[in-house]
């Protein structure tokens, strides 16, 4: 164990931090105000009462290029997607298994793919996204009908004067912006003792897998609601883990970029040096579709400025089954494996099947120094935290409901029934009492991290090793949900790519008992070109993706 306490490690490693259901709503034309209430007022679902298992679906595991190919095709349209798509969050998320992955739906999508469905006719479609159904995390600031709240009732009924430039990007590409998603409330960095998945506006999100398992977060509604088919993907945030392990605790694909190459602007923050938007998708391929489209330079946002002449101007070139022939692979072994033997033994697996696909596979390769930095890393985060969400608040202008964290904490002891009925705002406390971003502290942290995970971490083993990536479990099997206790987190490798800003890729590798275990690849600083290349390929060997059956608890057979 790191010098941090258990509680705080928890809190770094379950999630990335930057980061249900609609019972009557859609049909009923429910506001946020009005869907907010009922989160709130039902609270979060009880574990072992689904209900039966959900109709057959006529978009189960549909990609995007099937949904494009069919709307080329007359078959389908824009306004048919998002039609079939409501349906299925009206009888998931509220009713039968009550996912509560959701937290409003757009009013606006189906006079949005009206529109779409008109200017294919007349001119073609924009490209592989047009009329496609896509869901963002409710940290993602959309100047529409729908709200951004971070999960919190502290910003209810806020929207902001502008689109988040990713969202802007994705309307330019033709997305229909389907409605927000739930999220562990402030991205997960508020309590040391939080259950991922649960926010004052939606409840507790439950596992499409297994309904008494967590999603784990903070991009946990985005993560449940792609992997039960809720639409054809979505987009999460990642500080530390919060794409990577939701998408490995549902078996999605999900992409945590190298920060800068997508802009943040708009995006409710933790922390700048760490912080970043990306896909999350049943498939490689719809992933890295949904990476174009955000990708690019932003003068809102300084840090894409390094993205200049080495972001790819179309990443599904990299799309290669034959990528990992010839790849040198290593494996990060200290640290990262041991939480769980049942994960390991699926991950051995897939090292093996690597093999047989005619990778190079060195064995251990591990990164000295993971585990050197994880106090130096929550010294950042609380200084940036305090920093970012003043400065982003203060930005919503005086219709807002709160404008500092000091009025986001003041709301919160306020309102301790609605907001803090299972855990506190202890790191919220902790990061109000840190100085600004000029302090010694915080600049001699700040550099003991990008040096440790970089140039003495990913950087070192990467070029010791001669390797084109580093793999290790993404983490263990999804824990159960308790409220009283917190999340009880199974092993985790996000953090140094997180802490470095580098990118790194989930991959469904296999399941245990029913529950999801992923594989991650690591790499330098915009290696996304080759890490896609070997996730697609490993994808393509293994299938390993399977739908959840909303089960009501794990697949575990005593044996006597």
């Amino acid at each position: 164990m790191s010098a941090i306490k258990a509680g705080e490690r928890q809190a770094l490693t379950r999630r990335g931090f930057v980061v249900g259901g609609v019972a009557g709503g859609l049909a009923a034309g429910l506001g946020a105000a009005a869907l907010a209430e009922a989160h709130t007022a039902l609270g979060p679902a009880p574990a072992g009462e689904a209900g039966p298992a959900p109709a057959p679906f006529e978009l189960d595991e549909a990609t995007i290029a099937e949904l494009q190919a069919s709307m080329q095709a007359g078959r389908a349209t824009a306004r048919a997607l998002v039609e079939k798509y409501q349906a299925r969050i009206e009888a998931l998320d509220r009713r039968g298994p009550a996912l509560r992955a959701v937290l409003e739906v757009n009013p606006e999508a189906l006079a949005i793919a009206d529109a779409l469905d008109a200017e294919r006719l007349a001119k073609g479609p924009r490209g592989p996204l047009h009329g496609i159904p896509i869901l963002l995390k409710d940290n993602v600031a959309t100047a529409d009908k729908l709200t951004t709240t971070a999960g919190s009732l502290a910003l209810a009924g806020s929207i902001p004067a502008r689109d988040a430039t990713i969202a802007q990007r994705l309307r330019a590409a033709g997305a229909v912006l389907l409605g927000k998603t739930n999220l562990s409330e402030w991205a997960n960095f508020r309590s040391t003792h939080s259950s991922s998945g649960w926010s004052g506006r939606g409840g507790q999100c439950r596992n499409p897998y297994v309904l008494d398992r967590n999603p784990s977060g903070s991009s946990s509604g985005s993560a449940a609601a792609v992997a039960a088919n809720y639409a054809a993907a979505a987009v999460g945030t990642e500080t530390d883990g919060s794409i990577v392990s939701p998408s490995s605790m549902c078996a999605l694909v999900g992409i945590k970029p190298t920060v800068g190459l997508l802009s943040r602007a708009g995006i409710v923050p933790i922390a700048h040096s760490q912080d970043t938007a990306g896909p999350m998708a049943r498939t490689v391929a719809d992933a890295v579709a949904l990476l174009g489209a955000m990708a690019g330079l932003d003068p809102r946002d300084d840090a894409t400025l390094g993205s200049r002449g080495r972001a790819a101007d179309d990443y599904t070139r990299f799309l290669d089954p034959r990528g990992l022939r010839g790849a040198r692979i290593g494996v990060a072994r200290k640290r990262f494996f041991g939480a769980s033997p049942a994960a390991d033994r699926v991950i051995e697996s897939a090292i093996e099947e690597m093999k047989r696909q005619g990778a190079v596979i060195v064995d251990p390769a591990d990164i000295a120094t993971a585990g050197q930095f994880d106090d130096a890393e929550l010294e950042v985060l609380l200084y940036e935290f305090k920093a970012d969400l003043n400065h982003y608040l203060a930005e919503l202008g005086p219709g807002a409901p709160v404008h500092s964290l000091a009025e986001v904490m003041a709301f919160n002891e306020t309102n301790r029934e609605r907001e803090m009925p299972f855990f506190g705002q202890e790191l919220m406390l902790r990061a109000q009492e840190k100085g600004p971003l000029t302090s010694k502290p915080y600049r001699e942290a700040l550099a003991k991290c990008q040096r440790q995970a970089r140039k003495e971490g990913i950087d070192a083993t990467l070029a010791r090793h001669r390797l084109d990536a580093i793999v290790a479990p993404t983490g263990g099997p999804p824990w159960l949900t308790d409220l009283v206790n917190g999340d009880s987190v199974t092993g985790g490798s996000s953090t140094p790519a997180a802490v470095a800003g580098y990118p790194s890729i989930t991959v469904p590798a296999g399941q245990v008992f029913g529950l999801p275990i992923s594989l991650s690849f690591i790499g330098p600083a915009y290696g996304e070109p080759t890490l896609i290349k070997l996730a697609y390929a490993f994808e393509q060997a293994t299938r390993a993706r399977r739908p959840p059956r909303f089960l009501a608890t794990a697949e575990i057979l005593l044996q006597g």
